[in-house]
């Protein structure tokens, strides 16, 4: 059978996601990674440069793909709020990254950090395109979006984050449960926050 350079390389790309989920990036082995790939080690160097390489990438991988598959429909904010926490529920890793990322101070590079200002940037103009707050000045309205994302972002996270305090604060038997139940909270939050707008 001939080598498949692009099945190897998703395959890396694969396992280190979930290694890095679990142990974040000083906790990784590239070791476990080549071992769950079924590649060597050399591979992962040749197709990613360096473990933190491979780190940025998987959370920019990530963050394009919660891009690509959700928007924040201004005229619907709390069903689209209700769509992004179902994502977060199958996606649980990008949780993982996110936060692996905070308390390892990883910088995103230039060019990812980039990409993430311009994504957001982005769905604050479309809310204001879509009428947010129309009874403020032109600058005052992005900053309205920009803080509306980000505390809509807080709402959503901040379950998957900390699933067992969730849990018990909730005083439910069950993550499920308690996530059922944040889950039309948030919505209604959410449906709040905009009501007027």
């Amino acid at each position: 059978m001939a080598y498949d350079a692009e099945d190897t390389r998703r395959r890396i790309f694969d396992a280190a996601a979930a290694e890095f989920a679990e142990h974040g990036l000083a906790g990784a082995r590239v070791e476990r990674i080549a071992t769950a790939a079924r590649a060597n080690k050399q591979a992962i160097y040749l197709y990613y440069g360096s473990k933190e390489k491979l780190f940025s990438r998987i959370v920019r991988d990530r963050l394009e793909g919660l891009r690509v598959s959700l928007s924040i429909d201004p005229d619907s904010v709390a069903d689209s709020v209700g769509q992004i926490f179902d994502w977060y529920r199958e996606h649980p890793e990008l949780i993982r990254l996110l936060l692996w990322e905070a308390l390892e101070e990883c910088a995103a590079s230039e060019e990812g950090e980039r990409d993430r200002r311009d994504s957001f940037q982005e769905k604050a103009r479309c809310l204001v395109e879509g009428g947010m707050a129309p009874h403020l000045p032109a600058d005052a309205r992005i900053r309205a979006a920009q803080d509306l994302l980000f505390t809509l972002m807080g709402l959503i996270a901040w379950n998957f984050a900390v699933p067992g305090i969730c849990r018990t604060v909730l005083d439910e038997d069950t993550d499920g449960a308690a996530l059922a139940r944040r889950r039309e909270t948030v919505i209604e939050a959410a449906r709040r926050l905009t009501a007027g707008q």
